[in-house]
């Protein structure tokens, strides 16, 4: 295994990159990654990176295209592949992986040119970063001082405006940018970051204080640990700015009723802070008002969609959101108001087949054409317009229904605000302080829409085994029960 050189640590292209992001970050990842917690936003996008290199080697291979398999002894990938290289090889190598001075890199993709190489980078994101180029740079940096002929390098993203026309075909996918230019005149500056975490890897843990390094450009797995989370009500609740969150914690600060008044200038944090102070929660009569008024029928909708990076129904964009399953919770007014005895109506397909066409029929149906149809931020909004692109021909009657959306958040976050919301106005963050027995924490199985829409993905594979489909069905079903419009009728319950 390829551990040292020349007395010097081993370093990755990801390694180096942390260290650009924070010399904290690469030294917890190499002595303490048991202090990690790795989001599932962030396994999300892992997913979803070897999803989008799946398809490179689609787009970019032919017949005798040629893959270095990932091993843990490193320098039989670097040997590898320069056996292929001295031994003609003309044709696309993916995975290429090359080693100097101690720094190790895999390419995505080599495509043979005359005069040498040509090396595409795939990234799963729709447009060029400047962590992109930086990432670049490392890699060209390494070929260059190996001597491999690199007659140009680009960036190839997602194209988020093309649309699956079905048949595997996912020609158009990928936008390739090349970034040659960008790449050279980054590249001086790559001696001094491979210095910078080298010094991270072998000295003492560095002293950075915590501020927008930690969620940019990457979330960074060690953020419990570097922020103050022992506190009732942790100073990240203050929200806002995280340069100047991290100046309160340099100043000692730990909990948000710690920080001075005189220090905040925002309308919101002021608020947060004088609620928080209070210790009881703020319940303004504007709420109750507003909600009253309201008609019946009254219909709780919520969706679950999936958006993957890879389109899996003809019609569909990358990225763009599919709803896979509604459901609604519908009161007439003739009862107490409790969600408990509200009519429930649902739409959930795992067959696998396109389930859009039937889930707008049936929510159409469902929502008849009379009474406000409550939702929480306009995401509903969001996902039945898609459904007009998808089928022009129900957009009468889909645009009535956008007609009748009412969106409870603005009504929420002007009426109402607990400390133990912690500064945000999500559903998640409100519902525990309204209905604790709603807590989206106490649920079993799958508790969040990310993990909800690999769930459902998985369970529509024809490689998953019956078992394991009905293991996956069965952690899906409290999304269900949870996605039913009662975290949206709890509010006038």
């Amino acid at each position: 295994m390829l551990v040292m050189a020349r007395g010097k640590p081993y370093l990755s292209k990801s390694r180096i990159i942390s260290a650009w992001q924070c010399p904290k970050k690469l030294h917890l990842e190499k002595h303490h990654p048991e202090l990690g917690v790795v989001s599932a936003r962030t396994e999300s996008l892992f997913a979803t990176g070897h999803q989008v290199g799946a398809i490179s080697q689609q787009l970019y291979g032919t017949a005798d295209s040629v893959e270095i398999p990932f091993n843990r002894k490193m320098s039989l990938m670097v040997q590898q592949t320069r056996a292929l290289l001295d031994s003609g090889a003309d044709f696309p190598i993916f995975e290429a992986t090359f080693q100097y001075d101690g720094v190790l890199v895999r390419v995505d993709v080599l495509i043979p040119e005359t005069g040498g190489w040509r090396a595409i980078e795939v990234k799963a994101s729709t447009s060029v970063k400047d962590y992109h180029v930086l990432d670049c740079a490392i890699q060209d940096w390494v070929m260059r001082h190996v001597g491999l002929p690199v007659t140009s390098i680009s960036l190839a993203h997602i194209n988020n405006q093309f649309v699956y026309r079905g048949g595997e075909n996912y020609n158009g996918l990928l936008a390739e940018v090349d970034v040659t230019d960008e790449v050279r005149t980054v590249e001086p500056t790559v001696d001094v970051l491979i210095s910078r975490a080298r010094d991270a890897v072998t000295g003492p843990m560095p002293e950075i204080r915590v501020g927008t390094q930690c969620t940019k450009p990457y979330e960074c797995q060690f953020i419990k640990y570097c922020w103050p989370t022992d506190a009732e009500y942790p100073i990240a609740g203050l929200g806002g700015s995280k340069a100047k969150l991290g100046n309160y914690v340099a100043l000692g600060y730990q909990d948000i009723r710690d920080v001075d008044v005189e220090s905040i200038s925002a309308d919101t944090q002021l608020r947060i802070h004088r609620v928080t102070c209070s210790g009881e929660p703020e319940i303004l009569d504007g709420a109750r008002k507003t909600l009253e008024a309201l008609p019946y029928p009254r219909y709780y909708l919520d969706f679950e969609t999936i958006g993957p990076a890879v389109p899996l129904w003809e019609g569909t964009r990358p990225y763009a959101p599919v709803p896979v399953q509604w459901s609604c919770h519908i009161d007439d007014g003739a009862g107490d108001g409790s969600y408990v005895n509200m009519r429930h109506e649902e739409f959930l397909d795992l067959s696998g087949d396109p389930p859009m066409r039937a889930l707008t029929e049936r929510m159409i149906e469902c929502l008849g054409n009379t009474g406000p149809v409550l939702m929480y931020t306009n995401y509903e909004e969001t996902v039945i317009n898609g459904l007009i692109d998808l089928f022009p021909d129900l957009e009468e009657p889909l645009a009535k229904i956008i007609d009748r959306l009412f969106d409870l958040h603005p009504i929420v976050k002007v009426n109402y605000y607990h400390p133990k919301m912690l500064g945000s106005w999500s559903i998640k963050a409100v519902l525990p302080t309204i209905a604790p027995q709603l807590d989206y924490a106490n649920l079993e199985g799958i508790k969040e829409g990310t993990a909800a829409s690999g769930g459902f993905i998985e369970a529509i594979g024809p490689e998953t085994s019956p078992e394991r489909k009905v293991g996956t069905v069965a952690a899906l079903l409290p999304i269900r029960h949870r996605g039913d419009g009662r975290d949206r009728a709890v509010f006038l319950s």
